[in-house]
């Protein structure tokens, strides 16, 4: 089936926001057992974990990135981004807005505001932060904080060519929705691992991105009243 057609047909809970509001993280949580790695269907496991400290920097590197969603009146949808294809890490996929946390970033989720304002022009005043995923870890060293937030339609894209390609909107419906998803095993430091990723039409949105879009999904899906 068309990814436009799957979205079509997705259900969004009438209550997501609210699902949102309750199951999101008031506050960062750095904790590496509470973490995710990239796009992996399961938890870190003690093995994954030995592997991970064995393998990545003594400190990892802090970053932010933002999960805008756009509260259009037809329905709300996740922004996101193609990455340029000169970056140093990441060329060339698909991501969130957002970056490595700065000295003078007064927190994470101003990391992730300011990253989203100087790569696409978004400014704070249109944003309302709503709280954090889990942490995700990538091999390039970084520990990304993920930031919900919602925001208000009426903006002006305005992208840095030095950081970003494109940007496109995926419907929050489709994101939510289970069968959106599929697995794919890849080898990873000698361990076979199942992965998430999220074909969108000719789009396919893979490691830590999709990792981070199915704890959104699972999130909203176990927050229950």
């Amino acid at each position: 089936m068309a990814a436009s057609a799957q979205a079509a047909q997705a259900a969004l809970p009438a209550d997501w926001c609210a699902r949102l509001r309750r199951a999101l993280l008031p506050a960062p949580d750095h904790r590496l057992d509470h973490s995710h790695l990239g796009a992996l269907t399961g938890p870190l496991t003690d093995e994954l974990q030995r592997e991970l400290r064995a393998r990545l920097p003594q400190t990892l590197r802090a970053a932010a990135v933002l999960l805008p969603i756009v509260l259009h009146p037809q329905g709300p949808s996740l922004l996101l981004t193609l990455r340029s294809t000169g970056l140093r890490n990441h060329a060339g996929q698909i991501s969130f807005p957002g970056g490595r946390v700065e000295a003078d970033d007064p927190d994470l989720a101003a990391a992730a505001l300011r990253e989203t304002r100087e790569e696409i022009g978004i400014e704070a005043a249109a944003i309302e932060p709503l709280g954090f995923l889990p942490d995700h870890i990538v091999q390039s060293g970084y520990r990304v904080t993920p930031v919900v937030a919602l925001v208000q339609p009426h903006f002006t894209l305005q992208l840095d060519s030095n950081e970003v390609a494109e940007v496109f909107e995926l419907p929050l419906a489709f994101a939510l929705a289970r069968e959106s998803y599929r697995t794919r095993r890849r080898s990873l430091h000698g361990l076979e691992l199942e992965l998430w990723e999220l074909p969108f039409g000719e789009r396919r949105i893979w490691g830590a991105t999709a990792g981070i879009l199915v704890n959104l999904r699972e999130l909203v899906a176990g927050s229950v009243a």
